[in-house]
């Protein structure tokens, strides 16, 4: 009997392959094709997710940063296989490894600064790049102690992405979800009561906290250490850390109720919001951030929203 041919897949193929129950001449174009047209479509998406409305780098400045972290992600890989095979190498130390890596070193920091900026979840990458949500996770794990290590700050994307046309549209067209509108709206000065510049300082002061919040949530939920190799720091995919400050400020100030702002934001719940108040408000109390009351408040969610555009704040009712 003759062994069946088999034919390599272009990612892991020493591992990664087909046999086909006929000469490989004649099934090839078709098993390899759809491999590279995986492939194909990955690579002209990650040109596109490189623009620089959502890593908030220029193309100049990315491929500088990508060159500059190059030999710290190198050592930080090299200590990740040293953990895994639970000490040194047995024989010398390279490139051990002959299948080509799905991301390179530059893909992963660009992903690293999307998932930080808050511009999508990784499950959304993740389906775009049709890869597994682990696979998001472990490279932003990792790339994410190099950046942080060198001191980054990505601060936040001004617009953020739930579903994956949204996404696509905003980079065909410019357009910008609803959400993103709503929440520009909201963290007006007249609402909130300080300057852009200084909500957004405030934000990033605050994310630190908030992070570590979450974590410490999650290991109450636990009730132990997170498991090695797990991933942690998934941010809520329905509201960022900015917009949590946000809606906490406008709520203690007293410019509207929970019903108003879940009215306003129209995909979230009253008790989601209430939960973010809750958790906010005890690191605003901290920082002493808290906000002063309004003198305004607004009955319903078009009232807040106008108020932001318009000069006189009469209150409603």
């Amino acid at each position: 009997m003759l062994p069946l041919p088999p034919v390599e897949h272009d990612v892991h193929g020493q591992w990664n392959y087909t046999l086909l129950h006929e000469p490989a001449t004649a099934r090839t174009p078709q098993a390899t094709g759809e491999a590279h047209g995986i492939a194909e479509r990955r690579r002209v998406l990650l040109a596109r997710l490189a623009d620089p409305r959502l890593t908030g780098l220029t193309s100049t400045q990315l491929a500088k940063s990508c060159i500059e972290l190059a030999p710290l992600q190198a050592a930080r890989s090299q200590e990740r296989y040293s953990q895994q095979r639970g000490g040194r190498a047995r024989r010398a130390t390279g490139k051990l490894r002959g299948s080509k890596p799905l991301f390179d070193d530059a893909a992963r920091v660009m992903l690293t600064l999307l998932y930080q900026r808050q511009v999508c979840s990784m499950k959304l990458l993740s389906d775009m790049l049709e890869v597994t949500p682990e696979c998001i996770g472990h490279l932003v794990t990792e790339t994410r102690r190099v950046l942080e290590n060198q001191g980054h700050q990505p601060g936040y994307a001004p617009t953020r992405f739930t579903t994956t046309p949204d996404l696509l549209a905003f980079l065909d067209t410019a357009a910008i979800p609803p959400r993103t509108r709503i929440m520009e709206s909201l963290s007006h000065p007249r609402l909130t009561g300080m300057s852009h510049e200084d909500l957004d300082s405030l934000a990033r002061r605050l994310a630190p906290r908030q992070a570590a919040q979450t974590e410490h949530t999650s290991y109450q939920r636990r009730g132990a250490d997170r498991q090695p190799g797990s991933r942690g720091g998934v941010f809520p995919q329905k509201i960022g850390d900015k917009d949590r400050v946000i809606l906490a400020v406008l709520y203690l100030r007293k410019l509207c109720t929970l019903d108003v702002l879940a009215d306003t934001l129209g995909d979230v719940s009253r008790s989601s919001i209430g939960n973010v108040v809750h958790e906010i408000r005890p690191l605003l109390m901290e920082g002493r951030h808290l906000p002063p009351r309004a003198t305004t408040r607004y009955r319903s969610a078009a009232d807040l929203l106008a108020a932001a555009h318009n000069e006189d704040n009469t209150p409603t009712g």
